[in-house]
């Protein structure tokens, strides 16, 4: 392995006793070679770091399957290429991102109150050149984090420096084409980063998705990786037509193709601006960071999953519009203390704010254009956040890590259905301990309890439901690296909520329901036996359940039961070392979609590709395919009431979104 590290940040890293994954981001970095270790890093056995090159090795359809690095994560799309992933983990048909918490250079992602679904969660803003790391966690047992985190949350870190610049060309099957650009330079003392992409996508769909993407990063920072700033500025614009999921009748009935739309004029287009700022101090004896935001997204989102069902003359289209910016503040502090040779501690405080102004609504739509509004609102919400955590290390074999975080919800939403301004608030304390035992030869063992919790959305938290919604974790976990060249990890979890949020077909839109209980056990595995060669194996299983419901209706629509992954990542290979390649089989278990598990979806099983080859010093040719296999399955199901044209009266159906079928890309990379 060979690292290249700036001084101050190798004095910081070994200073510390209990390191968080977002306490340390190194500027320049090559790393090549096995995995880092997590021992002695890691609270818990299901929270990991994948780093750039490892990234760089996967192969992604969309930007937002960046995140399947993160095991036990399924990144689906139910809709045309611009909208927001459909994500599945830890027994969770996670909608768009609720109960997922997801950020990308210290900014949320996840908006709330949405319009079309709580914790919309796109990533389609995603730069993948400049990518430095992922880390990730599962289970509410972090103080540091609140909103949308109590299954799992994931971090993108963009790189302050490039160590290499590099401008990418690619082509495809069906109409795909992108160019990138992202580099660095000296300037005013500092470093200036800089990328640009432009993308086009039809996919295999009969009427094209058309998606046309124009996205551009900037970035101007000065100083070290942990004593210095960066200031950033974002903008992404995108627009789609979209093939949204179909039902299985039509095309078994000969009405439609497998990549047919029932209504061809379903489509979107989202814009984002965002302009953000890092501060970081580290001293022997203390870290602080502090962080702020503003953001800027738009989206018009046409879609139509009922066809015909609600107005037989025009259709059912509907248009979701939303309009916010969201604005807030992080800030946290360390202390280090050594208070023995044997006995050190760490105590951290942080306080966070976020402030949403929202405009959005729900139209009844023809063809894109209005027939009427069903409703529109503003929305004003607002959180506040206090949290503390002891890290204290009390021997060569044993860690506690103790928390405590108070959050404040304020709602305000003025709705044209009552023409008044209608207010709520909440709060809550969520505790959190995390005991780690070892390592012992080469292994810990990790016990974790949480609390933690989502919020709903603001119009139904100033009517009816419950604003902020509990959580609690437990887990048990082991994490060993006793057989050398292998790290293996294995945790076996409750999550426990007081209202399951379950999405609604016909309204586009997710719900409050009934508690849950989810109980699951996950698996991972990292072996490199040898310099050139590396294998994954995760897979994870849950058993997802309503609480006080009727007996016979406990499961919970979408809720995945099995997933898992085995990738094989060769490098450096042939006589002079210009060849690389990977192979990914994923497994998308099934799905129960209704509440008596008498329907349910098929599991897929799916195989991407890539190979690469080094032209020369500063110039490689990779080719990517994706479902190689040609799997005629779905990428998403559902299964609720709809009628198409011509039918009597609606029916209960799966509706499904296909797979894309097999498709290859042909990617030049030139560095330099």
């Amino acid at each position: 392995m060979h690292l290249r590290i700036l001084p101050c940040a190798l004095a910081a890293l070994f200073s510390h006793t209990h390191a968080h994954a977002d306490d340390f981001v190194i500027q320049r970095v090559l790393v090549e070679g096995a995995r880092a270790s997590q021992l002695g890093i890691a609270d818990s056995a299901n929270a990991g770091s994948v780093s750039q090159k490892e990234l760089e090795m996967r192969t992604i359809y969309r930007p937002g399957e960046l995140l399947e690095a993160a095991p036990g994560l399924i990144a689906s799309q139910h809709s045309g290429e611009g909208k927001a992933n459909q994500f599945y983990l830890r027994g969770f048909n996670l909608d768009h991102g609720t109960d997922l918490a997801t950020y990308i250079d210290e900014m949320p992602v996840n908006q709330r109150s949405h319009a079309h679904g709580q914790g919309w969660t796109d990533l389609n803003f995603l730069i993948p050149e400049l990518t430095a790391r992922l880390d990730y966690r599962k289970g509410p047992y972090s103080a540091r984090e609140g909103d949308f985190a109590s299954a799992g949350s994931a971090s993108i870190t963009y790189a302050n420096r490039l160590v290499r610049d590099v401008a990418t060309l690619s082509v495809g099957q069906n109409g795909y084409a992108r160019t990138a650009l992202a580099a660095s330079k000296d300037a005013l003392g500092g470093a200036l980063t800089y990328a640009l992409e432009l993308l086009h996508n039809d996919g295999p769909y009969t009427h094209p998705d058309d998606y046309q993407k124009v996205n551009g990063v900037l970035r101007y920072s000065r100083g070290y990786a942990n004593n210095g700033w960066s200031v950033t500025a974002m903008a992404y614009h995108g627009r789609w037509n979209s093939t949204d999921q179909i039902p299985e009748r039509a095309v078994d009935e000969g009405r439609i193709g497998r990549f047919d739309a029932i209504d061809d004029t379903d489509g979107g287009e989202a814009r984002r601006y965002s302009l953000s700022g890092v501060w970081r101090q580290t001293t022997a004896d203390s870290a602080s960071k502090v962080s702020a935001y503003l953001i800027r997204n738009q989206l018009d989102l046409w879609s139509n999953f009922t066809y015909f069902m609600n107005d037989p003359v025009h259709g059912d289209q509907f248009a979701q519009p939303d309009r916010r910016v969201t604005s807030g503040v992080n800030a946290q502090h360390t202390w280090h203390a050594h208070r023995s040779d044997t006995v050190t501690s760490d105590l951290s405080v942080g306080l966070q704010a976020q402030n949403d102004n929202i405009f959005n609504g729900l139209l009844h739509t023809q063809a894109r254009q209005t027939l009427d509004t069903t409703r529109q609102d503003h929305i004003v919400e607002t959180s506040r956040a206090a949290w503390i955590e002891s890290a204290t290390r009390w021997g060569e074999s044993f860690r506690s890590i103790v928390g405590l975080r108070a959050d404040g919800y304020r709602f305000r939403v003025k709705s044209d259905l009552t023409g008044k301004a209608a207010s709520a608030s909440d709060t809550l304390l969520s505790p959190s301990l995390n005991l780690v035992f070892g390592p012992w030869k080469s292994s810990e063992l990790y016990l974790n309890y949480g609390q933690g919790f989502h919020s709903n959305d603001a119009r139904g938290a100033v009517t009816s439901s419950e604003p902020l919604v509990r959580s609690r974790g437990m887990e048990i976990g082991l994490r060993t690296e006793a057989i050398p060249k292998m790290q293996t990890a294995l945790s076996l979890y409750r999550l426990d909520f007081d209202s399951e949020l379950s999405y609604v077909g016909d309204e586009g839109t997710t719900e409050a329901g009934s508690p849950s209980r989810r109980i699951g056990i996950e698996f991972s595995n990292y072996y490199k036996p040898v310099k050139w060669l590396s294998i994954d194996f995760d897979a994870a299983f849950a058993h997802a359940r309503s609480r006080e419901v009727e007996a016979g209706q406990e499961r919970i629509p979408g809720a995945v039961e099995g997933v898992g992954q085995l990738a094989i990542t060769a490098s450096q290979l042939g006589k002079d070392g210009a060849w690389e390649g990977a192979l990914r089989l994923r497994y998308f278990g099934p799905r129960p979609l209704v509440e008596d598990n008498s329907v349910r979806s098929h599991a897929s099983t799916t195989l991407n590709g890539r190979i690469g080859y080094r032209m020369a010093k500063d110039l490689r040719l990779e080719l990517e395919g994706f479902n190689l296999a040609n799997k005629r399955v779905s990428s998403i199901d559902y299964y609720y009431a709809s009628q198409l044209r011509g039918e009597a009266e609606a029916r209960e159906d799966i509706h499904f979104h296909p797979l894309e079928s097999r498709s290859f890309r042909l990617t030049l990379i030139k560095n330099w």
